[in-house]
């Protein structure tokens, strides 16, 4: 049976100031139940989702949602393919991020800034590169770069992608990728269509490229 990962339920104290944050990052607005009138039924519940962009999960807050702590939401992760493009990006947003950074002890991060290293992972290696920011009532978010998915962390039946310019660096990669292979073989390849979607699946599922 599958279970997706649907809503990740975020504490804010100010409902409007919190909307006006996520949405001014680009987040899809996908509802605020309290101000359509069709669908309020009570003044002290309030319902509001929005969706990072390229996201299958949302994130929901409002008015009587969760018993949290506002602000109490900590290592909420968005991964990103160019972690240096998505700080510039927040940052011309408003949203204050950190300065990318790497773990001194390994692929994952430590609890709030121990043992940040300045600056991407010096191999630059899928899931080592981390920038972060918080939401106006001190929610804590973690942008990680991923750029290759390790074997078996995607369903290989499945192809996805968040955005267009997302597919269309796949197709960049897989364009070099292909390229090579011609040179290799010494011809040029009649069936590159049938190259490229192979080596595009197989590049997000995390198994073997195609040569």
């Amino acid at each position: 049976m599958d279970m997706k990962l649907e809503v990740v339920v975020v504490p804010v104290a100010d409902v409007d100031r919190a909307k006006d944050f996520y949405t001014g990052l680009g987040w899809r607005l996908d509802a605020d139940i309290a101000t359509d009138a069709d669908i309020a039924t009570d003044e002290n519940f309030r319902v509001v989702q929005v969706t990072p962009p390229g996201s299958p999960a949302s994130v929901i807050f409002g008015t009587s949602v969760t018993s949290q702590t506002p602000g109490s939401a900590q290592g909420l992760h968005l991964i990103v393919h160019d972690i240096d493009a998505a700080h510039d990006h927040l940052k011309q947003l408003g949203a204050d991020p950190s300065e990318v950074f790497h773990d001194a002890g390994g692929v994952f991060h430590h609890a709030g800034t121990d043992a940040r290293v300045p600056g991407p992972d010096p191999r630059r290696s899928s899931y080592g590169s981390f920038l972060s920011f918080s939401d106006p009532d001190g929610n804590g978010w973690v942008l990680q770069e991923i750029t290759t998915r390790l074997p078996g962390r995607m369903d290989p039946t499945v192809t996805t992608f968040s955005s267009a310019p997302d597919l269309a660096a796949t197709l960049r990669r897989a364009a070099a990728a292909h390229g090579e292979h011609e040179a290799r073989t010494g011809a040029q390849d009649p069936d590159w269509p049938d190259w490229y979607a192979d080596y595009m699946v197989r590049e997000q599922a995390g198994t073997e490229l195609p040569s």
